[in-house]
């Protein structure tokens, strides 16, 4: 109620000011050719509720519930009846002014007050404007809430999209680092002398999930160095069993997400071919301003033996992916008897 009163109180102002540009443009219009003055102050002020009442009720009534909602019978109905009552209006407010201060004589009155058709045609000028004025700041109104809605909808669904990449992202951490201390626990078991080395290369790893992880993206080189350090880390724990091949070319220094190819890499060290050594791993990077290209070739166990194609990892990217570049990749996967293949292909110029 308040909030209503304060909005009433702000507009109070302008409304007076414009009736009073109104009645002044009547008593000037109505001058003409005419030295009456009482009769046209008379004439002019009697005109202006009038004017008033079929403003307000085509401008605040009938055009927002009938026109603007498309119920056209409806708004002709009424606005026949505005119109009839106005002209009924105008013909008291003449005649009534032709008796008292005209004293029945025609000459006495001014000429532009004598045609009803004219004065009617004159006050419905003023309603049409303003009428005209009143729709657009209201269809202006309506543009504006669209534009908030839009906005508030796109920030909602954008934190959603955040909250659900940082679930993602945290989805990975126990995942790698469960792999990874299982090496290292393999290796302290046996008191192996690599397992200082193997503590280091967890360490250098952690160091870059901490830091780079909750960045947005990441330079593509910082992750090239990142898989070199993890390749490091499984080149230990697969000694002379393991054959890697990891090509890069890289045209143009572009952002990427943290720890994109990480569950590709991963995916092939863990169900690679180690029942017949060696495990050969082909990864291969390209990049360009527009278009990032991944591709990993590895020998994998064989097809009798069960164990699962897709660890949890490669389910997530396949999320994170579906999250950040929406129908602007694909990935393709592929097994024969010797070989499980993935390609990835991230357009980045949409």
């Amino acid at each position: 109620m308040q909030k209503m009163v304060r909005h009433l109180l702000s507009i109070l102002p302008l409304h007076l000011l414009l009736w009073g540009v109104v009645w002044s443009f009547y008593y000037y219009f109505f001058s003409y050719a005419t030295t009456n003055s009482s009769f046209v102050l008379s004439f002019s002020t009697a005109l202006l509720p009038v004017t008033m009442v079929t403003t307000y009720t085509m401008a605040y009534y009938l055009i927002p519930h009938y026109l603007l909602q498309k119920r056209y019978g409806m708004f002709a109905l009424y606005s026949s009846y505005v119109l009839i009552g106005t002209l009924f209006l105008i013909v008291i407010i003449t005649f009534v002014n032709f008796i008292f201060l005209s004293g029945f004589n025609m000459r006495e009155m001014p000429v532009l007050t004598r045609n009803f058709a004219f004065v009617f045609i004159l006050v419905y000028i003023v309603v049409i404007m303003v009428s005209l004025v009143r729709v657009l700041i209201s269809q202006n109104k309506t543009a504006q809430r669209i534009i908030t809605l839009e906005n508030s909808l796109l920030e909602r669904q954008l934190l959603s999209r955040q909250k659900e990449l940082t679930y993602l992202k945290q989805q990975i951490h126990p995942h790698f680092l469960f792999n990874t201390l299982n090496t290292i626990y393999g290796f302290a078991l046996k008191q192996s002398e690599k397992t200082p080395s193997l503590i280091l290369k967890l360490s250098q790893l952690m160091d870059y999930m901490l830091y780079q992880m909750d960045k947005p993206t990441v330079d593509i080189y910082e992750e090239i160095a990142h898989l070199e350090a993890y390749i490091g880390l499984e080149k230990v724990r697969f000694r002379d069993s393991l054959v890697v091949q990891f090509d890069t070319d890289i045209e143009a220094a572009i952002e990427i997400p943290p720890m994109l190819f990480l569950a590709f890499v991963e995916n092939g060290f863990k169900h690679g071919n180690t029942q017949h050594p060696p495990l050969q791993i082909h990864i291969a990077i390209a990049a360009t301003k527009n278009q990032l290209n991944f591709n990993m070739t590895n020998t994998h166990i064989d097809k009798k033996i069960k164990t699962p194609t897709h660890g949890f990892g490669i389910k997530n990217t396949k999320q994170r992916l579906q999250t950040l570049y929406p129908n602007s990749f694909s990935l393709e996967t592929k097994k024969t008897d010797q070989q499980f293949h993935v390609s990835l292909t991230i357009d980045l110029s949409v």
